[in-house]
């Protein structure tokens, strides 16, 4: 297996290049350290397995990259390794694409275990993910939120935040500088995407997403 580390520290990559690359079957054929440097690496090198960290502040996010490298590198497999034990990154994470999640907490075994998972074309989640993972979508379906695990785009986010606020589609457009029609096409597809119909839908959802921060 070839594979590259994405991590904006560089001791994690280096402990993790000498893990892997004293197994016989993974070879650890570059790195980098946030997003743009990632997907333009994965391009030229085509590695089997990109193990991408979720938080790096000084470029691309994890998220973004794994969106952008599962459209240019479809048959390039995804593994996020992050300290995030969070139900809402998980859910993101797989809807951008990744094959697997897993944290950065397991022991060596489970991650070796993940990255011959995910190479072989399966999906792998750290062990108590899953059942959290059907209870929320359980939980999302009795609550009408069903296509609630669409990824918003970050523009996306932020006019849901905007508009949940009470701000007008000339407001919300005034504070991001972008055009009226342009915001009410966002708000259009953000509907869309979440299965909702009204306002104080909207307002629900960005309560539950923690969007409704008046700082």
């Amino acid at each position: 297996m070839k594979l590259c580390i994405v991590d904006d520290h560089a001791v994690v990559r280096s402990g993790l290049m000498m893990l892997l690359n004293a197994k016989e079957d993974m070879e650890v054929i570059g790195e980098a350290s946030e997003g743009n440097e990632a997907i333009e690496l994965a391009l030229r090198l085509h590695p089997d397995v990109v193990l991408m960290d979720l938080s790096m502040p000084h470029g691309k996010d994890g998220l973004t990259a794994a969106k952008e490298l599962k459209q240019v590198l479809p048959e390039t497999a995804i593994l996020i390794l992050t300290m995030h034990d969070d139900d809402e990154y998980l859910f993101r994470a797989i809807h951008a694409g990744a094959s697997g999640y897993i944290l950065k907490t397991a022991p060596h075994d489970e991650l070796l275990t993940a990255i011959r998972s995910v190479a072989a074309g399966n999906a792998y989640l750290y062990p108590t993910a899953t059942k959290r993972l059907m209870i929320e979508y359980v939980d999302r379906l009795r609550d009408g939120e069903g296509s609630s695990m669409e990824t918003l785009s970050d523009r996306e986010t932020e006019v849901v935040s905007l508009v949940a606020k009470g701000y007008s589609n000339k407001e919300v457009a005034e504070q991001l500088v972008i055009s009226v029609k342009t915001v009410e096409s966002h708000k259009a597809n953000v509907m869309e995407k979440l299965g909702l119909k009204t306002r104080p839908e909207l307002v629900k959802y960005a309560m539950k997403k923690g969007l409704l921060n008046f700082e």
